[in-house]
């Protein structure tokens, strides 16, 4: 997710050219989204907020072939899928000794509510002596996101750091534990630029969230300063959008707003009767951006696309859905962030997951 405290200074330079719930009480409603499209309102959850937190679990680090506390220093950004009548959520861990802000590895945690969680004891996906250690070392594995693939099981994006460059890549998985990496998503000569943030667009079933074809071919923006759009016949094999050839914006930043500095990919792409529903993350400029959320905040906003065109944006909330205001969100590793990725509709509801200042995991909730 985050450029601002660890990736590299070419990439700093680009990107400045949401009642009650199971008895505990949410208490103050995000602004409400004015679109009737959008989802929400959400409801942060602050009686068990925030529900991750680090802690001191003990790995044996392929790589480094000792013990590593590898959820020691920060957990953000998690995926969630509902598997068996529990909710999972795939959470970005990082240790207190890799080069470039720790290494991040990714654990799993399960929950009976979706508000309390209790963690395996070793992370499920690493950087490990395989074919993916050049991309992957030693910055980590990062920022996940999750659907079912239509053919069963789970397919996962995230971004691998290699200390210089993110590459977007992803991964599967029949059982959220035992996983296939894939490689890079862009290859050719794009398999080294700058990529992160993959959300496949897919559709709610029932409880689970599946990855689904538009126009025959299956859809993922991507990005984190404009979004981007590549399209893979097979959940396999992506191929980006372009402009000439360079990557073609599908969403940028707004000049005055709240989104005026960058824009990153949220959950999932959720299609909808209405089109599809990318929530997305956004940071505000330090001067010339919104007077609400602040200077360099990043708060959350959505994004409607053409239900039959997913390069085609029809609609744009004006207005920030959810933004950093408790002091879990405010101070942190990277102050004032909210950063939402994990999306499940669980108990008849959704439940919206995010990382709080780059070190803790809260969750808001909207019945419809």
């Amino acid at each position: 997710m985050k450029i601002i405290s660890r990736n590299s200074p070419g990439h700093l330079l680009m990107i400045c050219a949401v009642a009650t719930l199971f008895g505990c009480q949410p208490t103050e409603r995000q602004a409400q989204p004015s679109a009737s499209w959008a989802l929400g309102p959400f409801v942060k959850v602050d009686s068990v907020n925030p529900v991750l937190t680090p802690g001191e679990n003990k790995f044996l680090d392929p790589i480094l072939k000792k013990e590593v506390l590898w959820d020691e220093k920060d957990v953000f950004n998690p995926a969630a899928v509902v598997r068996d009548n529990k909710l999972y959520l795939l959470f970005r861990a990082e240790d207190q000794i890799g080069r470039y802000a720790g290494t991040s590895r990714l654990g799993l945690a399960s929950s009976d509510d979706g508000l309390h969680f209790t963690k395996l004891p070793a992370p499920v996906f690493f950087p490990a002596e395989d074919s993916m250690k050049s991309v992957e070392w030693e910055g980590g594995v990062e920022d996940p996101r999750l659907v079912e693939h239509p053919d069963g099981g789970y397919l996962l994006t995230y971004t691998a750091y290699d200390g210089k460059t993110a590459r977007l890549c992803f991964a599967t998985s029949p059982d959220l534990l035992r996983w296939t990496k894939l490689g890079t998503v862009l290859t050719g000569k794009y398999r080294d630029v700058w990529s992160k943030s993959g959300a496949i667009v897919a559709e709610r079933q029932g409880e689970r969230i599946v990855a689904t074809k538009v126009k025959n071919e299956y859809w993922m923006y991507f990005g984190d300063t404009q979004l981007y759009l590549a399209h893979s016949p097979d959940l396999l094999h992506w191929s980006p959008i372009l402009q000439g050839d360079s990557l073609k914006p599908v969403l940028s930043p707004r000049q005055g707003m709240f989104d005026s500095r960058l824009v990153e990919s949220g959950p999932f792409a959720l299609r909808t009767e209405a089109g599809i529903v990318l929530i997305y993350n956004s940071m505000n400029l330090h001067e010339g951006g919104a007077a609400d959320p602040g200077p360099d905040a990043y708060s959350a906003g959505q994004a409607l696309f053409d239900p039959n065109d997913p390069s085609q944006l029809i609609d744009r909330t004006p207005n920030w859905f959810m933004k950093p205001d408790r002091p879990y969100e405010i101070n942190g590793q990277v102050n004032q962030v909210v950063f939402l990725e994990g999306l499940a509709w669980f108990h008849d509801q959704w439940f919206l997951y995010y990382g709080t200042a780059d070190s803790r995991i809260a969750v808001a909730v909207s019945k419809p």
